[in-house]
């Protein structure tokens, strides 16, 4: 969009034949990192088409004041549907500062980020207007390794309307993140965990975010695909996957225990686009997947370059849509 950053779109097909899209973005007067922690909003836009174009249909969640612990940010929405509702899951957070227009300082944004929640709201139509609750669906847990925040979810609806819904978190500001599984017999909740401990253990004695050694992952999507659950994340270092900033793929038969596939790359940062070039993003994040009929159609990222070709840093960003082959 122009004026904005945008990040991490999440689509479904709605009753009127149309793709929604929800995604999240903030105003390029500030820069993209740090500040998405702060001034991100969630909007929608509508396409005919799976692949888009998108084009801007309104803003999702007006900035409801600092009260509220989603008041100030909203950001990485998931949508799903159940019956005739409409759930969209996000991350929200709120501040006791004015909304900044001008770069955060390192402590302001520990603060935003270690308020951060997963929320849930509903709507009988794609279009909204969308009930939001008072409180996030699921809290930190102090003392233990999800003691800093909750963020990024992803859910998956199971036959009986059940949820299971997978999360990232860490112990502290600076902690590794992992992921862990809580799940509730409604998408009302309440979202209880389901495991005590992340679900993948990397064996890792050095709890530090900034060492390029270590092994940690981000930005899960779960899907089921008839027999079992399937999980795709990104590899932060590229520990796991061989390429840092690409995916990771797992499986499991009960949504609890997990495995990582052997190979476990998933996808890559590599793009080749219909010209046939293939070119290096400076990012590959916050993956969702299209699911039509049961299967995977489209892979749905966030996505950014820069002249340099340098990993992170942006110029500009958009969400990118990448077909998929069902074979």
């Amino acid at each position: 969009m122009d004026g904005y950053w945008v990040w991490g779109m999440s689509v479904i097909k709605g009753e009127d034949g149309k793709y929604h899209g929800y995604a999240s973005r903030w105003p390029k007067s500030v820069p993209f990192s740090p500040n998405w922690t702060t001034n991100s909003e969630i909007v929608h836009a509508v396409s005919e088409q799976a692949e888009g174009p998108y084009k801007f249909e309104n803003v999702v969640f007006k900035r409801r004041g600092k009260e509220y612990w989603d008041g100030m940010m909203t950001h990485n929405p998931t949508i799903h549907k159940v019956g005739d509702t409409y759930l969209l899951y996000y991350i929200g957070t709120t501040y006791d500062f004015p909304l900044p227009n001008e770069k955060i300082t390192r402590e302001t944004q520990q603060i935003a980020r270690g308020n951060q929640r997963i929320g849930l709201a509903t709507s009988k139509s794609p279009y909204g207007p969308w009930v939001r609750g008072d409180e996030p669906i699921l809290d930190i847990r102090k003392g233990k390794w999800d003691a800093f925040l909750t963020v990024n979810p992803t859910v998956f609806v199971k036959p009986d309307n059940s949820i299971v819904l997978i999360y990232k978190s860490a112990s502290h500001k600076s902690g590794l993140l992992k992921l862990g599984v809580a799940g509730a017999q409604s998408y009302e909740g309440p979202y209880l965990r389901a495991k005590e401990e992340p679900i993948f253990q990397f064996g890792e004695s050095d709890d530090n975010l900034d060492n390029e050694a270590a092994k940690h992952v981000e930005d899960p999507y779960v899907w089921f695909n008839g027999s079992g659950y399937e999980l795709i994340m990104k590899d932060m270092t590229g520990t796991i996957s061989g390429e840092k900033g690409g995916g990771i793929h797992a499986s499991s038969q009960n949504g609890l225990d997990w495995e990582i596939s052997n190979p476990p790359q998933a996808y890559t940062r590599n793009v080749l686009w219909e010209g046939g070039q293939t070119i290096e993003q400076a990012a590959f994040e916050r993956p969702q997947l299209l699911i039509e009929n049961g299967k995977p159609t489209h892979l749905f990222v966030a996505t950014g370059r820069n002249a340099e070709g340098k990993y992170w840093n942006f110029e500009e960003t958009w969400n990118m849509c990448i077909p998929l082959k069902n074979e």
